[in-house]
């Protein structure tokens, strides 16, 4: 699972751990003790949620005109090419 420092909990890290799955969320600033995680997978799941805001900055995307989901598709698709282009 990857989050951010808002779902940093000791509860939270142990019960996702009993169910087998692979935690990586940084601690908080103000926890004691350092928690060890993955600075790579995080700042890569930082680059998707940046993505994704400058996707909801495209109004036809944001608030999809579009009901035919190929035509949405292709309005991500083109959006995201003129990101990055620019």
């Amino acid at each position: 699972m990857l989050a951010d420092r808002g779902y940093d909990a000791d509860w939270l890290r142990d019960a996702l751990k009993d169910k087998g799955m692979k935690v990586c969320v940084p601690g908080r600033k103000s926890r004691k003790t350092a928690v060890i995680y993955d600075r790579r997978r995080c700042k890569r799941r930082d680059r998707i949620v940046i993505m994704f805001g400058r996707l909801t900055d495209w109004r036809r995307v944001a608030t999809r005109y579009d009901r035919c989901p190929e035509t949405f598709f292709s309005a991500i698709a083109l959006a995201a090419t003129v990101m990055f282009w620019l």
